[in-house]
């Protein structure tokens, strides 16, 4: 009975240690996230070359729209508005395309600012990637794509020919 026991339980012990050596534990995947200094970076800093109030003005003396547009394109100017500043200025007397156009440039400069911030954090990843694989090529300088890593230090196996003999180590 005792050798039963003892069959089984080594037969468990044997069947654990490689269902453990087998499986690796899941990782979660790891996300990088922004704080709010590096937030704040990244965005793009408002450049009013042409202020709000002499866009008020414009719109004032019955300057049309496009006009007004083509002056904000003109001088390159960037406005980061609050809704109340949006709400303010259409009070004011400010064509509505006007404020649509300040806000669809300042949403293409935040797209455009973002998609930067990741392409210079994929090359940054692919460099790391690529110095590891430089690293890991330098360590394994004999490999051979067709005969693989050497042997005890000969460059290849005692057997040459194809076969069941060469796979094995024979």
């Amino acid at each position: 009975m005792s050798q039963i026991f003892s069959r089984y339980a080594v037969q468990l012990a044997i069947v654990l240690l490689i269902a453990g050596c087998a499986s690796t534990p899941p990782q979660a995947p790891q996300i990088q996230r922004i704080s709010p200094e590096e937030l704040e970076r990244i965005m793009p800093k408002p450049v009013p070359n042409l202020t709000l109030e002499e866009i008020v003005k414009l719109s004032q003396a019955k300057v049309s729209a496009d006009e007004i547009i083509q002056k904000i394109k003109d001088s390159q100017s960037q406005y980061n508005l609050t809704p109340a500043q949006i709400l303010d200025l259409s009070q004011k007397g400010v064509d509505m395309r006007v404020l649509e156009h300040i806000q669809a440039v300042h949403e293409q400069a935040v797209r455009d600012g973002f998609a930067e911030e990741l392409q210079k954090r994929e090359k940054t990843k692919l460099q790391e990637q690529e110095k590891l694989k430089r690293e890991y090529q330098m360590r394994y300088q004999f490999y051979d794509p067709f005969w693989g890593y050497p042997r005890w230090g000969y460059p290849r196996p005692y057997y040459y020919g194809p076969g069941m003999y060469y796979r094995f180590g024979f």
